[in-house]
C-alpha cells in the first residue's frame, strides 16, 4: 500500500516540456511591439509565472505599452504554439500504473490556454481534477490550488505529495506542508530527486 493516497503534478515542465513553445509565444508578442527575443534569464522567469504576469514582467518598463501587450494577448490564440510542446517521456506509463487506487490531479500556473493543452494531450483521462490560474483567485506559489484539489478530492494532506520542478513549486509544497518531488531540479529541497517518470513511478508505488 503506498504511503500516499493522492500525487498532484505541475503541468510545465514536469508533464510537458513547454519552455519552447513560451520561448516562441512570448517572444511573438514581444515582436509585435517592437521588441527583441527574450535572453535565457526572462524565458525562465515567465516560465513559472501566469500568462498575465509574464507579459507585465516582460513590459514593466513601460506601463502604457504593458496595458497594450496584455490586450493583444487575449487575440493571441496559443493553440498555434502547441506543436512546440513535448510531453515528458513515461508520464502515460507512470499515471496507469498508479491509479487506481491513488488520486492524482494538476496544479498548474496556465489559464486560458490550458483547456487546449488538455484536449491536445488528452490529460483529462489521466487526472482527477485539474487546477489552472483561472480556477482560483491566487496562483501559485500561493498553495490555493492545491488546497482546493485536496477539499475537491477528500484527501487530507499528509496522505499527497507534490512533483513540481521550480522554486514556485518548492514554495507551493513548502506552504501546503506536502513533501515535494523534485523532478529534474536537485537544486530544490525536496523529499526526493528525481530524473524521470520511472523514478517516480516506483516512489509512489513503494
Amino acid at each position: 500500500m503506498s504511503r500516499f493516497d493522492l500525487a498532484i503534478f505541475d503541468c510545465d515542465g514536469v508533464l510537458l516540456d513547454s519552455r519552447e513553445a513560451n520561448r516562441a509565444y512570448y517572444d511573438a508578442i514581444l515582436e509585435e511591439f517592437g521588441r527583441g527575443s527574450m535572453n535565457d534569464k526572462e524565458l525562465s522567469i515567465v516560465h513559472m509565472r501566469t500568462a498575465e504576469e509574464s507579459v507585465k514582467y516582460l513590459f514593466r518598463d513601460d506601463l502604457a505599452v504593458q496595458k497594450e501587450a496584455l490586450v493583444y494577448t487575449q487575440t493571441l490564440d496559443y493553440t498555434s504554439f502547441l506543436d512546440c510542446l513535448i510531453m515528458e517521456p513515461g508520464v502515460g506509463n507512470t499515471i496507469e500504473s498508479i491509479r487506481p487506487p491513488m488520486l492524482t490531479a494538476v496544479s498548474t500556473n496556465r489559464s486560458t490556454t490550458m483547456s487546449a493543452v488538455i484536449e491536445m494531450f488528452g490529460l483529462d483521462k489521466w487526472f482527477d481534477i485539474i487546477v489552472c490560474a483561472i480556477d482560483v483567485n491566487n496562483p501559485k506559489p500561493d498553495p490555493e490550488g492545491v488546497f482546493k484539489i485536496l477539499e475537491t478530492l477528500g484527501v487530507e494532506k499528509d496522505r499527497a505529495i507534490y512533483i513540481g520542478d521550480s522554486v514556485v513549486d518548492e514554495m507551493v509544497a513548502y506552504r501546503a506542508e506536502i513533501p515535494l518531488i523534485a523532478y529534474k531540479n536537485r537544486n530544490l529541497r525536496a523529499m526526493f530527486h528525481v530524473e524521470h517518470f520511472d523514478q517516480i513511478k516506483t516512489i509512489l508505488s513503494d
